[in-house]
């Protein structure tokens, strides 16, 4: 008898522990706020709307409750190249070349987007190679893959790209201040003006925006 009431007992202790850890559970869900690509409050209607019609995405802001609205691309002049060069050229062991174009691709760490293990390891290296091929037809340039965090990235020794982390997270604060998913691309051109792009992108793109920054006419 003492056995049996010991395991009711038992029983009964772990279904109020099972009960309290469901309802802390139900306690612990993040309620988002919503903001607009100025960081103003809109509602979450609102929000997905402006989302799916003008194709923003959707990124952390300051707080893990908050969700705010991206554009997907930035046009601006960099103000110092000669600095960001000097620190990937100590970065890579390799010579930036200030007179080239400077295309950098961005990688954010590991998340849902770029961890979805669709592409092997084969396949994502030819890929950049496609890219690489595809920028330097358009115009000779330096290619620097940059790290804020290499987790899920493969091993640099085993014959995947050299990928570097960020130098003084420059690259991060310059251009990538927040989380984009995938991951994100920057070109800069010789006379410094740059055009960023946000979250996950296909090589033509890059292309694109190479092509756009070499061939324009001089202010």
């Amino acid at each position: 008898m003492q056995m049996k009431k010991t395991v009711r007992i038992l029983i009964i202790t772990l279904f109020v522990s099972s009960l309290s850890f469901s309802q802390n559970r139900k306690k612990t869900t993040i309620k988002y706020k919503y903001f607009d690509e100025n960081y103003q409050p809109i509602s979450k209607t609102k929000f997905e709307n402006r989302k799916r019609k003008n194709r923003f995405l959707s990124v952390q802001g300051d707080s893990i409750h908050h969700k705010i609205l991206s554009v997907r691309a930035k046009e601006a002049i960099l103000l110092n190249r000669n600095y960001l060069d000097s620190l990937l050229t100590l970065s890579t062991n390799k010579k930036i070349d200030s007179t080239k174009p400077l295309v950098i691709i961005y990688y954010p760490g590991k998340d849902p987007c770029n961890s979805s293990g669709i592409y092997g390891r084969r396949t994502r290296k030819k890929w950049y190679d496609l890219m690489e091929e595809g920028i330097n037809k358009i115009k000779e340039s330096n290619i620097v893959y940059v790290y804020k965090n290499n987790e899920g990235l493969y091993r640099k020794n085993d014959g995947f790209k050299n990928w570097i982390k960020d130098p003084k997270q420059t690259v991060e604060n310059l251009f990538f201040k927040r989380h984009y998913p995938c991951g994100s691309f920057v070109v800069i051109s010789e006379k410094s003006k740059f055009i960023s792009y946000f979250g996950e992108f296909p090589k033509e793109l890059v292309w694109k925006v190479v092509e756009v920054l070499t061939t324009k006419k001089k202010d």
